[in-house]
């Protein structure tokens, strides 16, 4: 008897992330659908942007996470095996600036979620996307899932809210929902507002004859940087065990803004010093100095680990925008 496809749900299935997991989801087998916001439907060849090399392939149903109508309305048309919960109001620096739109979509947009599956597909395995920025003023390093979480940004505590929410419902009605505490992860299609994608466009830019300055905030702050293709992979793997868990997803090697910056400008031909600007308004009103992972657990029960380096990432980051401006 031939086994049944597997129907999989993500939303931020037009982000970096979900991009990705859509094409790995796919590769594997599955029938994908996303929930995507009507406007990008309407737009879909800037808002679709990441998607379309799969676009044909996918099921993709209007919703919001504001909206819990709309939430139920999806899943009980689609009825999931699997729902990746990727959505989010993932930019640090805005969550200060609108704390209350952040956490109306990330904490009840995830509770929402939670409800629904609760209601509807009980037997649905749900994965919840979790960031380092849970850890925040960490009081070790490196950071591990039992760690005691202190977050430092508005998006950073609806993180944690939306983590024990999602442990909540897994103890509390018997769900499987595991959740993935996914340290910075980058890609070619990170939106160009992070720092990582704003240092490599402004890189390729400069390299292309651009005459602009490149402003930043923290030069020695740390993260611990991945590649986000490698990254999805690990979600998959935690839905696939017999046991809903949680896992820290990260390389367990640390490097400065400063680093980043100067092997990006050294992919182009030229010296960061020469082009990058302190400027005292890129600092969070709470910094986060050193945050690095120790994805043991998931190396042990996963069989999962971070195969794109870190000067790779870097090329790959800087090659992709070089390309892309030369098309300007």
């Amino acid at each position: 008897m031939a086994t049944q496809t597997k129907r999989a749900l993500i939303t931020g299935i037009t982000g970096q992330d979900g991009s990705y997991l859509a094409e790995y989801l796919l590769s594997q087998g599955y029938e994908v659908h996303g929930i995507v916001r009507r406007v990008a439907l309407e737009d879909p060849s800037n808002r679709l942007v990441r998607l379309s090399s799969i676009l044909e392939k996918l099921h993709l149903h209007s919703a919001s996470l504001e909206s819990f109508p709309s939430l139920y309305r999806v899943i009980s048309e689609v009825r999931p095996d699997e729902l990746y919960h990727l959505a989010a109001q993932s930019f640090v620096s805005y969550s200060f600036e609108d704390s209350f739109s952040t956490f109306s979509t990330n904490i009840d947009g995830t509770h929402s979620l939670l409800e629904c599956v609760r209601d509807l597909v009980p037997e649905c395995r749900m994965y919840f996307a979790g960031s380092s920025e849970m850890f925040g003023h960490a009081a070790e390093v490196p950071q591990s899932e039992t760690t005691r979480f202190y977050p430092r940004s508005p998006y950073g505590i609806s993180k944690v809210t939306g983590f024990h929410m999602s442990r909540n419902y897994r103890e509390s009605y018997n769900l499987f929902i595991a959740s993935g505490i996914m340290f910075n992860h980058e890609s070619p299609r990170r939106g160009f507002e992070f720092v990582t994608r704003k240092i490599t466009s402004h890189a390729a830019r400069i390299r292309h004859g651009a005459r602009i300055k490149l402003p930043l905030g923290n030069l020695d702050a740390k993260r611990d940087w991945g590649f986000a293709g490698d990254y999805v992979k690990a979600m998959h793997q935690m839905l696939q065990q017999d046991q809903p868990d949680d896992f820290v997803i990260a390389t367990g090697q640390t490097h400065s803004v400063r680093e980043f910056c100067q092997l990006a400008f050294e992919e182009v031909g030229l010296n960061y010093e020469d082009h990058v600007v302190v400027d005292p308004r890129f600092y969070r009103p709470a910094e986060v100095h050193v945050l690095m992972g120790d994805s043991t657990k998931a190396r042990e029960k996963l069989g999962w680990k971070a195969e794109v380096t870190f000067p790779d990432l870097v090329r790959m980051m800087v090659q992709h925008d070089l390309e892309h401006f030369s098309r300007k």
